[in-house]
């Protein structure tokens, strides 16, 4: 084999590594974000820093960028071409610098029956 030169297997296509050493790679081995971030829930982001993406991991770069016009977890995973566990773990690393806003989901007030009440309210008053 030459320098440069891939394994080959033994269908005689360059082998590939295995997709979920990088996966594992970005997030440091850790599988559970700080935050629990439903597939729906949407991230933003509040202020702008232009001189925080040169200091991310690409893939981290990416979602900040990505955030800065309103985008869901499942909107994020779709643009960067990530597993949604692996999106889950950046974002909510970003939200720990204060890089990104996690809105509130109606999961997220499940247990407070006023704010229900409004979500019931305002889903009644929408014109059909």
């Amino acid at each position: 084999m030459s320098v440069g030169s891939s394994p080959e297997n033994n269908t005689g296509r360059p082998r590939s590594r295995s997709r979920r050493i990088r996966p594992y790679t970005l997030t440091g081995g850790r599988t559970r974000a700080r935050h629990e971030l439903l597939v729906e829930a949407l991230i933003s982001v509040p202020q702008y820093d232009p001189g925080l993406p040169e200091t991310l991991m690409p893939e981290s770069r990416q979602l900040y960028e990505h955030a800065r016009s309103r985008a869901s977890i499942a909107e994020l995973s779709v643009a960067i071409a990530a597993p949604l566990g692996v999106v889950r773990v950046l974002i909510s690393d970003l939200a720990a610098q204060g890089a990104v806003y996690i809105h509130p989901t109606a999961h997220s007030y499940h247990h407070d029956r006023e704010m229900l009440g409004r979500i019931l309210d305002g889903l009644e008053r929408l014109s059909v």
